[in-house]
């Protein structure tokens, strides 16, 4: 059984030692994205699940050695391999698994919507052809019957949205002593930050 007070001193070692890094090349840290993210995902009505795989998304960026923008060094990172790896050792699927699946929601999403693959920045492009680029339409299919597909074009889309240098939000520990707990459980709160 996790133990929630080892976790969230994990996650916030995490942030608070690699979370000020440079977000890409936005004009925002990691953390700040990450806050973003939750704050996005929480204003949805979204699960203290979904919420907390918003939050955690990029950890597979805090927990690798290659810098703070591999993709322009050409080097693909798999951070959504290597958060979700580190989710599961903590969460249930519903955490890791969005996780695991938004670097490919990405894919999918330029793939099959006009103008999405135009929206992204520079660097979302760049990590984008590292990535894999477009998928096929038999890729498409095969995403599109994974478990918690959904739920990571619904990240992928959270990401888009969180990435407002200016954008105040609530701080790490208030997202932990919220959605936590159910996170980590399985279950459903009520507790929404207004």
């Amino acid at each position: 059984m996790t133990n929630l007070t080892d976790l969230s001193q994990e996650i916030c070692r995490l942030y608070l030692r690699n979370g000020t890094k440079a977000y890409g090349l936005y004009h925002l840290n990691q953390l700040q994205h990450a806050l973003q993210s939750a704050r996005h995902a929480e204003l949805q009505g979204l699960t203290p699940a979904m919420i907390m795989a918003s939050l955690l998304h990029d950890v597979g960026h805090m927990v690798h050695d290659l810098g703070e923008a591999p993709a322009e060094d050409g080097v693909d990172d798999k951070h959504e391999d290597l958060g979700a790896v580190w989710a599961a050792t903590h969460f249930p699927e519903a955490v890791s698994e969005p996780i695991r699946l938004h670097v490919a929601a990405k894919r999918y999403l330029c793939s099959v919507e006009d103008g999405y693959e135009a929206s992204l920045s520079k660097d979302s492009r760049i990590s984008f052809a590292l990535q894999g680029g477009h998928m096929t339409e038999a890729e498409q299919q095969v995403f599109l019957r994974t478990p918690y597909a959904d739920d990571a074009i619904t990240l992928r889309r959270i990401d888009d949205l969180a990435k407002d240098p200016k954008a105040v939000t609530p701080d790490l520990d208030a997202y932990l002593a919220l959605y936590l707990r159910d996170a980590v459980n399985g279950t459903r709160s009520q507790a929404v930050m207004s």
